[in-house]
C-alpha cells in the first residue's frame, strides 16, 4: 500500500484541477523507471485510466494507480509534500530503498 500524508492529499487536488483531472474520479499514477544518480527514479502523474496491470489504492482520498512491476518497489511508501527552505516538491518515503540521492528523486535497493 502507499500512502497520502494531508499536505500532498492538498497539492495533488490543487494540480489536478489544474491540469483539469479530479481527485474524485482519476487517479495518482505512481511508478519506477531506471535512471537518476541512483540507479531508480520516481515517476508521478496524473491519469484518467487504468491499467490492466494496475494495482490501485485509495489513502487519504486519494486514488494510487501503480503498475505491478512498480509495485515491489514502492510498498510502503509514504508520499508527502515538502514547502520547506530546502526544495518545493513531492517527496516520497519509501522504507525499501537503501540508499538516496541528495535530492531524493532517485534511490537505490
Amino acid at each position: 500500500m502507499i500512502k497520502v500524508s494531508d499536505t500532498a492529499k492538498k497539492k495533488i487536488i490543487d494540480l489536478m484541477k489544474d491540469d483539469g483531472f479530479d481527485a474524485a474520479s482519476d487517479y495518482v499514477r505512481v511508478g519506477v523507471k531506471s535512471g537518476g544518480c541512483s540507479g531508480l527514479s520516481y515517476d508521478l502523474k496524473f491519469d484518467k485510466t487504468k491499467g490492466d496491470d494496475d494495482k490501485i489504492f485509495i489513502d487519504n482520498d486519494i486514488t494510487i494507480a501503480v503498475e505491478k512491476k512498480s509495485f515491489l518497489y514502492l510498498a510502503g511508501t509514504i508520499l508527502e509534500f515538502s514547502g520547506g527552505l530546502n526544495g518545493k516538491g513531492f517527496v516520497f518515503n519509501n522504507p525499501n530503498a537503501s540508499r538516496t540521492c541528495g535530492c531524493g528523486e532517485s534511490f537505490s535497493l
